[in-house]
């Protein structure tokens, strides 16, 4: 499976009952519509870490239906346990999930060869392709360039979402890579192009969930070489990444959901909503953004 284009870091639409189906499916059709190249569930932005593995299956499957294979749908199945990892991982594959992304552990600082007996454990005890999910300023751990070349080495580890921000890091999984069935994929939204340029697949980014059309255009301007355009699309994403910063991830994030209409609900705690004031900042951010992605707004008090 070669993994290309723009794939949103959906987040998971909550009500108080836990997962509100109708807003996911809601989301998914938004997505689509938006034009991107696949779903990317249950990451840092779906809220993975504070929901049950049966909220997890239960949100797994409730996409992976309404997309009913329009795009692939990638499912987190990221833990601290190696056991925990194969059990979900194992459950998504009767879902009909297309791969499973797993974040290295986190909490401990893990060695090399600890990182890489995890996903080789892994890869013996399941079916679904793997996605590498790098992302060392949350887990302390990173997939260096050891780990990187050891971990390619085995085939059902497709690709890697390298959120690491570190342009040079990335430079270095495209050096080793000698598989043209492994995608790379850039998890920092700000770096979209540049990923792009160096050689990258897509991005997995979680500005895709609102700025969708503008995202998607930034890699098929890329595609279609006209390079001064993608720049421009990528440049206009800045004021929206920098609104959704105000606050915990991924707060902003569904706050912006809910402005254009998008039944997504708070996050879990110990995150809060925005303040009022904070709703107001961001509100004159995405007025910038109407007449690219088609949206109204709604505001909130």
């Amino acid at each position: 499976m070669k993994i290309r284009g723009i794939i949103p870091a959906m987040v998971t639409p909550l009500n108080e009952n836990g997962i509100n189906e109708e807003g996911t499916r809601k989301l998914v059709r938004h997505l689509i519509a938006g034009g991107v190249h696949g779903l990317f569930i249950l990451g840092t932005n779906g809220e993975f870490h504070t929901l049950s593995k049966e909220e997890k299956i239960q949100f797994a499957k409730i996409v992976v239906d309404e997309v009913s294979g329009r795009v692939p749908v990638f499912a987190g199945a990221g833990d601290i346990a190696t056991n925990k990892v194969i059990e979900l991982v194992n459950e998504f594959a009767k879902i009909g999930v297309d791969a499973a992304s797993i974040i290295t552990p986190y909490l401990l600082k893990y060695t090399d060869e600890e990182l890489i007996h995890h996903y080789r454990v892994i890869a013996e005890q399941t079916t679904l392709p793997i996605i590498l999910y790098n992302i060392p300023p949350n887990t302390r751990n990173f997939i260096n360039r050891h780990v990187f070349s050891e971990l390619l080495k085995i085939d059902s580890i497709i690709g890697i979402k390298d959120s690491s921000g570190d342009l040079e890091n990335f430079k270095g999984y495209l050096e080793l890579n000698h598989r043209e069935d492994f995608s790379l994929l850039m998890g920092s939204d700000s770096k979209i192009l540049e990923a792009l340029q160096l050689g990258a697949d897509g991005s997995v980014a979680s500005t895709a969930n609102v700025v969708t059309k503008t995202d998607v255009s930034i890699y098929e301007q890329f595609v279609a070489g006209n390079i001064e355009q993608a720049r421009q699309e990528q440049a206009s994403i800045d004021d929206f990444r920098e609104a959704c910063k105000c606050s915990t991830i991924p707060s902003g994030l569904k706050y912006c959901l809910r402005a254009i209409g998008q039944d997504v609900g708070l996050p879990k705690l110990p995150v809060l909503d925005l303040t009022k004031e904070e709703k107001q900042q961001v509100d004159q951010v995405l007025q910038k953004y109407v007449q690219a992605e088609g949206f109204t707004l709604k505001v909130e008090q």
